[in-house]
């Protein structure tokens, strides 16, 4: 696997060959921290199944940890401090599950506004997904996301919109996982200089870029996802409204049931309502999850990612032969 997890903490490593460095900051909570991991080294490896890549993972101050995920970030991830110093081509920033209307009165705030612009100064490229993007484009730009009606939540397809290094080899049409609360508007982006990659009337702009002293690359929705992520979210969901930990019922992800499965899982519901109890969970009728469903979107994610990569891996390139040109 070409792949390979630095792992463990301490000062950068330095190259120990021409691989790629690419450092991920995972904000995701404990339930989805491991998944996540997995989900990004499989997304990069399938991207360049034939390029050596050294990934790193990094974690910041002010995400709410339990005993669990403080052990495995103890274990295998280095902190902000050793992001400061490390030697890094590129960088991938996921979202966070949100505790406060305005992002910038979550505890991590300043440590992510401190990612951002290292990043600036010292990535070719850096990646942010989701709530990521959304608290990027707040820090440099000032603009704000907007509360949706209901959540976004679920398979949706996109148009591509642009011919761009990282939209290259994609179909007019695709379809990618989102899900999410808020959404940015084209119109705040695209007055900010931000181009817009694709997207479409049902899920909102998805990838959209903007070249600064790095290519900041940002996604809205979840390429990365397992097949049967959506359904798990959903599950959780339900399983919080059954609690009382929640106050709404969740909706349905969009493009993931058929309309047996729907009319199943909105009967389900109607009971819910009217006999909300916690051990109603074992009768949610969710259906098996297909090993093929993935492949509604998992080939247009690896093109993305590949796509993201070579740029990296050209940018790298380009600016040694500039380096040496001048030190000739």
């Amino acid at each position: 696997m070409p792949v390979s997890l630095d792992q463990g903490h301490g000062k950068s490593r330095g190259r120990r060959d021409d691989s790629l460095a690419i450092g991920i900051v995972n904000n995701m909570p404990d339930s989805a921290l491991e998944a996540t991991e997995r989900q990004f080294l499989r997304l990069l490896n399938d991207a360049l199944p034939d390029s050596a890549i050294r990934v790193r993972l990094f974690a910041i101050p002010g995400v709410p940890r339990g005993e669990r995920g403080r052990e495995r970030i103890g274990r295998i991830y280095s902190g902000i401090e050793e992001l400061r110093s490390s030697d890094l081509d590129a960088l991938i920033v996921t979202g966070a599950e949100p505790r406060t209307d305005d992002l910038r009165d979550e505890a991590y705030w300043p440590a992510l506004t401190e990612i951002f612009d290292w990043a600036e100064r010292n990535t070719l490229s850096t990646l942010l997904s989701c709530l990521a993007a959304h608290a990027a484009v707040l820090h440099l730009d000032g603009i704000r996301r907007s509360p949706l009606p209901e959540k976004r939540f679920g398979l949706f397809e996109e148009l591509r919109l642009a011919d761009h290094a990282l939209t290259r080899g994609l179909p007019a049409e695709v379809r990618f996982p989102h899900s999410r609360w808020n959404d940015l508007a084209a119109a705040d982006l695209d007055g900010h200089g931000y181009r817009l990659l694709t997207g479409s009337d049902l899920a909102g702009v998805d990838l959209f870029v903007k070249e600064r002293k790095s290519l900041f690359v940002f996604l809205q929705g979840h390429p990365e996802y397992d097949a049967d992520s959506l359904q798990k979210e959903y599950r959780r969901d339900v399983a919080r409204f059954l609690k009382g930990t929640r106050q709404s019922y969740p909706v349905l992800p969009s493009g993931c049931f058929n309309e047996r499965e729907r009319l199943e899982l909105q009967s389900f519901e109607t009971q819910a309502r009217t006999h909300r109890r916690e051990s109603m969970l074992t009768e949610l009728p969710l259906p098996s999850v297909s090993a093929d469903r993935e492949s509604a979107w998992h080939p247009d994610a690896a093109m993305v990612y590949r796509n993201w990569v070579q740029y990296v891996m050209a940018e790298r390139a380009a600016r040694k032969i500039g380096t040496l040109k001048r030190a000739g």
